[in-house]
Formats: C-alpha cells, structure tokens, sequence
C-alpha cells in the first residue's frame, strides 16, 4: 500500500479529461491552540491541500456525477469540524443537483485533535446522505487502504453500493487501537477488504486501475433509455393472461405431461440466471445483506434489459446443483435486492429457479420461515415496479417468496409447486413413487397458472430451454425488456393489485 494514490490523482484517474469543478472554498477555523494550527500547516504543506476531503463535480464517460474524496495525506484523512463541513455541503449540491455520488474514503477515523465536537460531526454526514438516498439517488462508496472508525461508520459503509481496494485495511476499530487497550493483537485478516467480501459486508475487492470502469458501467446501468415508441402502459388491474406475440402461434402451447416438464426443468444444461444475465448489458454484480451474510444461491445485480434498468434477484440453479442451499441469509439477500430497488426507484426482476429453501437446523435457527413472510411481505408491498420470472424449478415456499409482481413472467415448461413433487408424494401416499401422479393433479405449471390469471406471459421453449440455452436466454432478455419498458409507463402497483391476481 506503499502506492497510495493521493485524493486529487484517483479523482483525475476516474473522471473524463476536463470534466472536473472543484466545489470546495477557503477553510475557515476558529479557536485552535498553535499546536494545532502548526499541525495543521504542516499537513498542508506536506499534502498539497487545504483540508483532508476533496469534492466536486465531474463527468465518467460522459455521465454527470459528484465525488468526495478523503486524502489520507492530510492528518491520515481524519474528520474534524471543517472537513464534515466540506463533506456535508458536498451531499447536499450533490442532492440539489440530482447527481449520483461516490465516496473515495481513506482515513483513520475522527480527528483526534478536536476530539468530541468533531466525533458528533457523524450525524451530520450521515444525515445528508441518507436525504441523498431518499432522493431516489445512487451513492457508491470505495473504501480504500485504510478505512476506520468515524469515517467507515459513516459516509464509507453508507453506500448503497459498497466496494473496496484489494489488500485495504476497513473496519471500525483500527488494530493499533486494539491493541493498546486489549493488551493483544487483533486476529490478522479479519478486516481485509477480501474478507469482508467473503461474508457479504462489502460488494467486492476492485484494483484502482479498474474502478473507473465500474463505475462506468454502475452509471450506465442506473440510466434508463428512451422508451420505444408507441410503448403503452399495461393494465395492472386486468387479471387477463397472454401469451408473448413473438411465440410462433401455429405451434400450440402444451402438449407436454406435468412431469415432463418437472424433468426438463431438472436438466443440468438448462439455463438459468447467469445465462440471463449474460444476456443483459452493464450487469453489475452485488454481494451479501452488507451486515456479513452471503449466499452463493441469490445472484443480485443491476442491470439493463433493452435500455431499462433494474435490480435483479436471482435464485441461481448452477449454485443449487454444486449443493448450496437457499437459506435464510439467501433470503435476506434478496430483501436487501427489494429495498435498493425501491430507493433507486428502478424496478426488481425476480427470477424463480430453485430446488426449495433449505432444511436443516441451522436455516430453522436462522428463521428460514420469517425470512420467506417477509420476503413476501416486502415484494408485495414494494415501491418499485416489480417483475417475476418463473424459470425453471419453482419448489416451495423459497420459490413463492419471489413471486408476487405487477408482472409475472414464465418459461414453457416451468413449474411452482408447494413442494418437490416427491415430497407430495410422501406425504399423501406415503411414498414418492407417486410423484408424477401428484405433479399432474397439482396443477403445478406455469401454462395451467397463465390460464387462471396468474402468470401473464408465457414464453416458449423451441423445443426446449436446455436445447437452445443462448437464444432462449436472449429471448426472455427480449420479453423482459419490453415488460421493463411498459411498467416503466405503469409504475408500480398496489400491494392490493398485486394480491388480486390471486383470488380466484
């Protein structure tokens, strides 16, 4: 970490070539000892500025955006009256100005030479940025080496979206202090920004060299195209189903037996989230609840489909079929998904494709069920558009959490199903050999709930979605689009809407 890159040279390394206003003014001080203001002299001489932030106003690829910037240079990038003054000002013309922010933090924390009255200074920065969120705007935090104290429990772990420099140091408690007062070291990589990737407290570890292009894409993919013409809003109030237009008409939908289709959707080469993804464009991949909970089943990502934004909560079968299980932190996850969508006011696609949510005494201890309500409690009740897509495998109460929408999407052969047929099976005729007779009397696919209302488009599978895994893939991102475009016009519905398509 030698290399640390001052605050003024990331900035210049981020943003467009003469894009860059400074929002800063003279510092004013007041009622300081000389020793301070000696130390405060000498910082400047030593760092080149005048304060331990920096901010302003610039463009990343042509998108209008705001930074703040913490230089470690200056007083090892420590918080006191002035800087949380700079900082404050910052978010606010940044909330004025209706401009995505990013936070550049480096400091150890609090300035201790202003002890409690800049301490306080917390609230306040923590005020403005969460006015800038109710805003509906993004902020992305970038925590690099180091990121401690009153800096991380502020502006730096206030991200919506949260990365960090490979190798930072980024913790509450800085290990020197920790040492000092518990007489031992504090255990070695527990505050390693990798670490705190591995268990979903910050979105990922990206090289300085890279950030500029992430943040391109985050920017692009938060951007919401011109609509195509003559798009019109669809009736959330209908409980009609349809079935997609682009479907080739003289060849029915059907034909295929309720286990058959529970069997393709088995299939190991059938695709499923990532490959959907692969479909979109500017896909950034999220991590984690962000309070140390990951769950390698939920891919959670922002992304476009067809020049519409949103968020994606997707149950991941290559994940299921390695043997990850959807738990509880899984769950949590996807809430996570449901609130970020809601504050960016972009709409959440959910994507449906799971074996079932996890049985084991630890998904118990881990309130696997009040995850699932509240899961559906909270997409029901969402502030943004929402989109369900019925994928694949859609077993139990881990696949109904994600299914509640304004608009409800579905694969040919997909399924949903109170749980695995086999399962069904045991407990109404005490053995599972009977699993293809319940599947077929359950009335378990998605072609049987588009007839009653539920699922509204059907998309086809020619002949099979594991037999042209990359054109189906492309043609539900196409589907997905078009759905995007048109709740774009909508808006979002009511919890009441939402619940409608269920009372028949």
């Amino acid at each position: 970490m030698s290399d640390r890159l001052s605050a003024s040279e990331l900035i210049a390394s981020l943003v467009d070539d003469g894009s860059w206003t400074s929002w800063d003014t003279a510092v004013v001080r007041s009622e300081i000892s000389e020793e301070y203001a000696a130390e405060l002299a000498a910082a400047a001489e030593k760092s080149g500025v005048d304060e331990s932030v920096l901010t302003g106003r610039a463009t990343i690829e042509g998108r209008p955006v705001a930074l703040i910037a913490g230089e470690f240079g200056f007083l090892a990038g420590s918080i006191g009256r002035a800087a949380a003054d700079r900082l404050v000002a910052a978010v606010e013309h940044a909330t004025a100005e209706g401009l995505p922010l990013v936070g550049l933090t480096c400091s150890g924390g609090t300035r201790m030479q202003e002890g409690t009255p800049a301490f306080v200074q917390m609230v306040r920065i923590g005020a403005a940025i969460t006015a800038h969120r109710a805003a509906g705007l993004a902020y992305v935090a970038y925590l690099r080496h180091p990121t401690t104290g009153g800096v991380m429990a502020s502006w730096g772990a206030l991200g919506q979206i949260v990365f960090a420099e490979p190798g930072a140091l980024v913790g509450f408690l800085g290990p020197r202090v920790y040492s000092a007062m518990h007489g031992q070291d504090f255990p070695s990589g527990i505050q390693l920004a990798e670490h705190l990737a591995d268990i979903g407290v910050i979105d990922g570890a990206v090289e300085p060299s890279d950030l500029r292009e992430l943040l391109g894409t985050t920017l692009r993919a938060l951007t919401v195209d011109a609509l195509p013409t003559g798009t019109a809003a669809p009736d959330l109030t209908s409980r009609r189903a349809r079935v997609d237009p682009s479907a080739d008409q003289t060849r029915p939908f059907g034909g295929v037996d309720a286990w058959e289709a529970v069997t393709r959707t088995r299939r190991e080469d059938r695709p499923g989230v990532c490959e959907l993804l692969a479909a979109a464009s500017d896909v950034v991949l999220l991590n984690g609840t962000q309070a140390g909970e990951t769950d390698a089943t939920i891919a959670l990502a922002l992304a476009r489909f067809g020049g519409q934004p949103c968020v994606v909560v997707g149950q991941d079968r290559a994940a299921e079929a390695a043997g990850e299980k959807l738990g509880p932190a899984g769950l949590r996850v996807a809430r996570r998904g449901f609130a970020l969508a809601a504050e960016l006011r972009i709409p959440v696609v959910t994507v449906i494709d799971t074996r079932g949510a996890e049985l084991s005494v630890d998904a118990e201890e881990g309130a696997v069920a009040g995850e699932i309500a509240r899961c559906l409690s909270e997409l029901v009740a969402c502030g943004a558009p929402t989109l369900s897509v019925l994928l694949g495998e859609g077993n139990g109460g881990g696949a109904l959490a994600f299914l509640p929408a304004d608009r409800i999407l579905a694969a040919q052969h997909a399924w949903l199903s109170p749980l695995p047929p086999e399962g069904a099976s045991a407990i109404v005729h005490r053995t599972t050999e009977r699993a293809a007779d319940l599947a077929r009397s359950q009335q378990v696919l998605a072609l049987q709930l588009h007839e009653r209302g539920v699922v509204d488009v059907i998309v086809p599978e020619l002949p099979d979605a594991a037999d042209e895994p990359d054109t189906f893939s492309v043609r539900l991102a196409d589907v997905i689009a078009g759905e995007l475009a048109a709740l774009r016009i909508a808006g979002p519905g009511t919890p009441a809407q939402r619940a409608a398509r269920y009372d028949f």
